[in-house]
């Protein structure tokens, strides 16, 4: 697809999906596969920030001149730019990534105020509380969001109007806010978004044959992702919650409710650079027809 002969990851994916498996269960065990392999490619900026997180927790010298969460955000700024030099992703997506950076840095300067969580280790690079490098984890989100719509050509049916999706992200990301004096409206915002999207599928296309899934269901199991990794970077001290810091425990799965919404504002702000376009694709890509 013409929009993906800027990676590097185009010439891979052209060969892959060029290999035909014998027909039956070996078709199947291949496009899974193949759908692994894609999954993979789209979480390589926050796989790598997640395992040097972790490495870091367990191995980082004590002693070290420089701080833990220093080397973090230096290693993170300097997998954005090997991924750009290398052809790895699109100046597009690192557009998305920045704008996550300072949506997400703002939000944890607020959330550390209130002592929603907190970074218990010192550093330089940071912005009162945060260190620099957690906008790089609200970045992660939004670099799996903008590689993975293009890796499988998202197409949707009855998508909303975007102004709409617009406004109810703004509300929700104001709601993280405004909870904290104002009464919570997390219910009627979920009752929105189904309300909103309860009706729409998303199409995407792993290998040869078009495949949908509720845009809801979507969402939902990318929380799940996301909630797993935020244990696991809990677990490294990354950040913590106040029932963390005596010893870790597991996140409560209450927290996957906040992670849906943030889910759904990562997905509202990727789609102003990715126009959603309509319906399911015919067999020479096209799409064929508002309704799927």
């Amino acid at each position: 697809m013409p929009q993906q002969r800027h990676t590097r990851f185009a010439a891979a994916r052209a060969r892959l999906e060029g290999y035909t498996p014998p027909l039956g269960w070996r078709s199947w065990i291949y496009e899974f596969l193949l759908f692994g392999f894609k999954q993979a490619w789209a979480c390589l900026f926050g796989a790598v920030l997640l395992a040097l997180l972790l490495g870091t927790h367990l191995w980082y010298p004590a002693s070290a001149s420089l701080a833990r969460y220093d080397f973090l955000t230096i290693a993170a700024l300097c997998i954005q730019i090997a991924m750009l030099a290398m052809r790895l992703e699109t100046r597009d997506e690192a557009g998305v990534i920045l704008t996550f950076h300072l949506v997400g840095t703002m939000m944890e300067l607020f959330k550390t105020s209130v002592g929603s969580w907190e970074y218990p280790e010192p550093g330089v690079l940071r912005v009162g509380n945060v260190p620099l490098f957690s906008g790089f984890m609200y970045a992660a989100v939004g670099s799996y969001i903008a590689r993975i719509w293009r890796i499988f050509d998202f197409r949707f049916s009855r998508y909303p109007a975007f102004a709409i999706t617009v406004a109810l992200a703004g509300a929700i990301y104001a709601n993280f806010f405004t909870h904290h004096w104002l009464p919570d409206i997390r219910i009627v915002l979920f009752a929105a978004m189904i309300i909103l999207f309860g009706r729409t599928r998303i199409w995407f296309r792993v290998w040869r044959d078009d495949r949908w899934m509720p845009l809801l269901v979507g969402w939902f199991l990318v929380a799940v992702f996301i909630w797993f990794a935020e244990n696991l970077a809990t677990f490294a001290r990354a950040w913590i919650y106040p029932s963390q810091r005596t010893d870790w425990t597991m996140v409560h799965p209450g927290k996957l409710g906040a992670w849906y919404l943030l889910m759904y504002i990562s997905f509202v702000m990727v789609s102003a650079m990715h126009r959603p376009l309509a319906g399911r694709h015919t067999a020479i890509g096209r799409p064929d027809g508002p309704h799927g």
